[in-house]
């Protein structure tokens, strides 16, 4: 069986498929002459031709490139050979769009978008909680220059500041296993910008996640329920979590990646729901938290049905004035009107902070807020140099060191808090 090279191109309304093989083939999709097929000259696997006419067609509406971008991804999706879907340069206005496997392709599904893509300023213009997904693949390499460009500042942030908010995700992966996202860039979602959820083995590298410090639910990248992750050498700065890892998430590293602004690193938050996963071998490591409003955190809701962490390393984290730097917070209530009759029933144990050094300019440099029935275990602190970075009188009245609740088995070695 001959093998072919495929290779996908959205411009505006031209969708360009291109065949290797030994007579190349170009086949097309344009709204003007449909699905077409054609013999070509001499070129390279990767040529994209582009015509005249099609290149001076008007703007396409929001549902015409929609239907562009499914009617490519499905083309590239059910080809058994080698496939690509490539979206060029320029500035792309596109709804709501899914996404799906499983695909047929014989190798890595390379997806690689140039240009950048908008999405609708309105909330009632997604009929879910999600822009960008890709669900139901295994082996997808996904990369490029693009921006997602959510533009939660025209609606979404202030409508979620006078009630609930209508949280739209700007990137989700969903059952995916296998996969590199690299080197894009999201800003100023409405909701999370990117979510992991049900995936396995994916690495995230190089990726650039911005919004405001004061952007609401602005989570940078968040993890449900997912297995064998590796965040790495990425900058995230937004109104939220830098990266959350939430219930049912094991062997998660984070590593090599600056936080600020934003709410840290954080596990949960946990225990919102009853019967939720364990979260289990979390590591943070080689990273750099600079003027949070937290910098490593595990958070957990008063009153909540049990469940459990575990295995947690913070290792080699540089904090640059950082509100609690270090923080176990099982009174997790971010609205202030949480259901306190009770305490947290999430058992955490086994929790490593190592060689945090830095600033802070919080009341307390360590703050170990346990629950007071299910007891933190197991919980140490080995070279942790943190400074208070406040005046001398108010360095007097800051608490360095603060603990709480029940707590079995703390160990500190090597460590100052001034």
């Amino acid at each position: 069986m001959t093998n072919y090279s495929f290779i996908i191109v959205v411009k505006l309304l031209v969708i360009f498929l291109i065949f290797v093989s030994p007579k190349e083939i170009l086949a097309f999709y344009d709204r003007f002459g449909g699905y077409a097929e054609e013999p070509i000259g001499p070129s390279s696997p990767y040529e994209v031709l582009m015509s005249p006419s099609l290149e001076a067609a008007p703007m396409p509406t929001q549902t015409t490139l929609l239907s562009a971008f499914e009617k490519t991804w499905e083309a590239a999706c059910n080809h058994q050979g080698k496939s690509k879907f490539y979206v060029p340069g320029g500035k792309f206005l596109v709804g709501a769009i899914q996404f799906k496997g499983p695909c047929r392709t014989e190798s890595t599904m390379e997806v690689e978008i140039t240009g950048d893509l908008i999405a609708p300023t309105s909330i009632k213009a997604f009929p879910s909680n999600q822009w960008i997904s890709f669900s139901n693949l295994n082996d997808i390499f996904l990369y490029g220059s693009t921006n997602l460009e959510g533009g939660g500042e025209v609606e979404a942030w202030k409508s979620c500041k006078k009630s609930k908010c209508d949280l739209v995700t700007s990137l989700i992966l969903a059952n995916v296993s296998n996969a590199i996202i690299k080197n894009i860039s999201l800003s100023n979602s409405k909701g999370f910008h990117f979510r992991l959820q049900s995936s396995r083995n994916v690495t995230v590298y190089n990726v650039s996640i911005s919004s405001p410090w004061d952007s609401p639910n602005t989570d940078g990248i968040h993890v449900h329920s997912s297995s064998f992750i590796n965040i790495t050498n990425s900058t995230i700065g937004v109104g939220d979590d830098c990266v959350s890892i939430s219930t049912g998430s094991l062997d998660v590293l984070v590593s090599g990646t600056r936080c600020g602004p934003g709410h840290g690193f954080s596990i949960g938050s946990l225990g919102k729901v009853k019967n939720e996963e364990e979260v289990r071998r979390i590591k943070v490591q080689n990273c750099t938290v600079n003027g949070a409003e937290n910098g490593v955190r595990i958070k957990t809701w008063p009153s909540s049905p049990p469940s459990q962490a575990s295995d947690i390393t913070f290792d080699d984290i540089l904090m640059i004035n950082v509100s609690n730097p270090i923080f176990i917070d099982q009174e997790y209530c971010p609205s202030g009107s949480c259901d306190t009759t009770s305490a947290s029933l999430v058992k955490l144990s086994n929790i490593e902070f190592k060689n945090i050094r830095g600033t802070y300019i919080s009341d307390f440099g360590v703050n170990l807020r346990c629950s007071s029935v299910a007891a933190c275990e197991n919980i140490t602190l080995i070279d942790v140099n943190l400074n208070g970075s406040k005046t001398l009188k108010e360095k007097l009245q800051q608490e360095k060191f603060s603990t709480t609740g029940r707590l079995n088995g703390l160990a500190v070695f090597n460590s100052t808090f001034n």
